[in-house]
């Protein structure tokens, strides 16, 4: 296969875009009078940049909530977010302030840029990496087995992405931290609520924030990361045979480099697995229960995969996780046909001329690196689910600016490799000990857009039983 981004027939490659003169105005997407394009970027918004991209080219302009938004799209913006070129032009700061003034926080990972941002990168790559869990899969799935008993009654519907956020935050707490506060759900899933829709993505209005239950939820999140660093001081150093966790890495550099990582912003670091990873990877989870239970040929495949991961109860070892190619290819066409990450917003560092159009300095922009995911030069029958898209025969999600579900350049996803672990150990047990199905064979999956992307909460499978 050749492994080369494929044109689109309106966008020409910009392999040079940088410096050279603007040729003509950004194109304005039509909308309705006042609300612009808000109720369609409401319903699917990776569906409508793509739209957007196919009728205006890969620079356009939309209306929302009566502001006027720039985007670059498909699989040339999704190529150059990695480049110098695209490192120098982008900052993500503007878009991550809101959240450090809830935290009383200095800095966010995803809102550093440059050498500050590489190097609190380096304090968290190793808590939020693949390696952290090696020789834990097991651990991992006692817990995955726990939130099943718990959560997945025989017989019953279960409401399966409130179910799947218990799991995740049970999952992440114990690899990730050393503790499982389920308690705290509700309160981590309120405030991811509202300081996404208000602060970053910017759905909501300020006074949102006024609301009570959001106040309470923020308080309670913040007794959290207070627990956390009051836990620390008290279990002292490492004993030989405890494993070493995020905690431990964000406390140690607190504690050898405070202007690195200050007090103000242990809170916030500490609890960033549970804003960052519980309405992610609870979506993401959720739509492959989905997706696999619609398709009954591909849960017929998994089951024969997963049936021989686990005969006998014995250790799972590394190797053994690349044996299950159906399920992993299942995970990535989920997160191809529903990713997160539709878009990634940045700010204009200076004034840059890109695929001809003119960009200012300070402009804000969607990054719409997920176009691609829709588009039929790079995925025939793009809405088509085909976990066999991703075997080495075929690997379309190979070609240049292809597959972007975890974002693009310096701020990829931290935990990419530790989430594609978490997944897929997961999703294997959770099919291997449940007999699902969906409500009735016919039924297409509700979807929320708010605060990110993926099924609606009012999704529910039954549990007809357990298969072991």
């Amino acid at each position: 296969m050749d492994n080369s981004a494929t044109p689109s027939p309106t966008a020409p490659n910009a392999a040079a875009a940088i410096g050279s003169s603007p040729r003509h105005d950004i194109p304005m997407v039509k909308g309705l009078p006042l609300i612009g394009s808000t109720l369609e970027m409401a319903r699917d918004p990776g569906r409508f940049f793509a739209r957007c991209y196919r009728e205006y080219g890969p620079v356009y302009r939309f209306k929302i909530f009566g502001r006027s938004c720039t985007v670059l799209a498909g699989p040339d913006a999704a190529h150059w977010m990695g480049t110098r070129e695209g490192k120098e032009c982008l900052r993500s700061k503007e878009f991550w302030e809101g959240l450090l003034g809830e935290y009383g926080a200095s800095q966010s990972l995803p809102g550093l840029d440059g050498e500050r941002h590489k190097q609190l990168r380096d304090v968290l790559r190793h808590g939020y990496s693949r390696e952290s869990i090696i020789g834990r899969y097991n651990e991992l799935i006692a817990i995955t087995d726990g939130s099943i008993e718990r959560d997945w009654p025989r017989g019953e519907f279960v409401y399966c992405l409130p179910a799947m956020q218990m799991m995740v935050t049970d999952q992440l707490g114990t690899i990730l931290t050393g503790r499982a506060p389920l308690e705290y759900v509700a309160d981590i899933r309120i405030t991811i609520l509202n300081i996404l829709n208000v602060l970053i993505t910017r759905q909501r209005p300020r006074f949102f924030l006024w609301n009570p239950a959001y106040q309470r939820g923020k308080r309670r999140v913040f007794e959290l990361g207070d627990q956390m660093i009051a836990d620390y001081r008290a279990r002292g150093p490492l004993k030989e045979g405890q494993m070493r966790t995020m905690v431990d890495d964000i406390m140690e550099a607190h504690d050898t480099n405070p202007g690195l990582m200050p007090k103000s912003d242990l809170r916030l670091q500490l609890t960033a697995p549970y804003v960052a990873g519980l309405d992610t990877v609870a979506n993401t989870t959720a739509t492959i229960v989905y997706l696999v239970l619609k398709h009954p040929d591909v849960l017929k495949r998994i089951h024969a995969e997963v049936d021989a991961l686990f005969v006998g109860g014995r250790q799972i070892e590394e190797s053994e996780l690349k044996q299950l190619t159906v399920l992993n290819g299942a995970i990535m066409e989920s997160m191809r046909m529903y990713p997160i990450a539709v878009a990634q917003m940045r700010t204009a560092t200076r004034d840059f001329v890109w695929q001809g159009f003119q960009i200012k300095a300070d402009e804000m922009l969607y990054m719409a690196t997920a176009v691609p995911h829709y588009m039929h030069e790079f995925y025939p029958e793009p809405d088509k689910f085909d976990p066999d898209r991703y075997d080495k025969t075929r690997a379309e999600h190979m070609q240049s600016g292809a597959y972007s579900p975890y974002g693009r350049g310096p701020h990829t996803c931290l935990g990419k490799s530790l989430a594609e672990v978490q997944l897929l150990l997961s999703m294997a047990r959770l099919f291997w000990r449940l007999d699902l199905a969906l409500e009735s064979p016919d039924y297409v999956l509700k979807t929320k857009t708010a605060p990110t992307p993926g099924p609606h909460p009012s999704f529910k499978v039954r549990v007809r039983g357990y298969r072991h």
